[in-house]
């Protein structure tokens, strides 16, 4: 059975500009594309940390080393320049095969340059729980 799984994404970088005339797509540094493994036309999703909103698009490669995540089309509506935005592309893949990758995890500053990749994507380790007698949990630790 396929499934889909986290390929590539850029994470947390800042828009540039949104422009409503443009046909549509997601327009972006040639530089994050090759460190998320993103290809032209690759259809990728955007998290817009700033506002909620979630939308589809492909990738038109930009400028390389200008920092661009320019949004075209009818998604300016919903992302504008100066938002926060999370870049993901998924892929179908079987157990084995995820298994036997990880996705590239692009950081970026606040000018989207990159700071580095991952492999993967963890939250810190909370604290150890421990649940008391009373089915409450009690902080260990």
């Amino acid at each position: 059975m396929l499934r889909q799984f986290l390929l590539g994404k850029i994470h947390r970088c800042v828009v540039t500009r949104a422009d409503l005339d443009y046909m549509g797509s997601v327009t972006i540094d040639p530089l994050l594309c090759e460190a998320a493994g993103f290809l032209e036309n690759e259809k990728i999703d955007i998290y817009d940390i700033t506002n909620g909103s979630r939308i589809s698009t492909y990738v038109i490669p930009g400028t390389a080393g200008s920092g661009e995540v320019g949004i075209n089309g009818a998604a300016a509506h919903h992302v504008r320049a100066g938002d926060l935005v999370i870049l993901a592309a998924y892929g179908w893949m079987t157990e084995a095969e995820a298994a036997a990758r990880r996705p590239r995890v692009v950081f970026v500053d606040e000018a989207n340059r990159s700071l580095g990749t991952a492999d993967r994507e963890r939250n810190p380790e909370p604290p150890a729980l421990c649940l008391s007698g009373a089915g409450s949990a009690v902080r260990m630790g």
